[in-house]
């Protein structure tokens, strides 16, 4: 985990980031924050449009820029909405996240409040297929 610090600066990116996001539709903003191995940090939110449910997750936004910036390791991402219940990824994007992680991957999903839980990305996605099986099929 990130230190204190450090996570607080995450989870107000991704704080910002929920605030940025575009929902006229379901009016659920989702906001995400990743911290990649090397330090550097990127953020994104959700963007809905009228051909209703084709739009993008806050997470896969958050990769999108990471990956534009040439980076492709992600140590923690932070991932909060709104709401009482738990905000996590949805199945897709835990397997957009599962594609550039390691077993260490944390996953902070947080409210308002705070980071509400924390767990690695195979506690989020156990028997995960990534990369790697690939690899073994050749």
């Amino acid at each position: 985990m990130p230190d204190v610090k450090q996570g607080a600066k995450l989870f107000e990116l991704a704080k910002d980031a929920m605030n940025k996001a575009y929902v006229p539709y379901s009016h659920f903003p989702v906001g995400a924050a990743i911290l990649t191995a090397s330090g550097k940090r990127y953020s994104g939110c959700n963007v809905e449009n009228a051909a209703y449910p084709e739009g993008t997750c806050a997470e896969a936004g958050a990769i999108a820029a990471m990956v534009l910036d040439g980076e492709t390791q992600i140590q923690d991402i932070y991932v909060i909405g709104k709401g009482d219940g738990l905000v996590t990824p949805c199945g897709g994007c835990r397997q957009k996240i599962r594609e550039f992680s390691s077993v260490d991957t944390k996953v902070h999903i947080c409210g308002a409040e705070g980071v509400r839980k924390s767990l690695t990305l195979n506690e989020l996605l156990p028997f995960s297929f990534g990369p790697e099986n690939l690899e073994q099929a050749s």
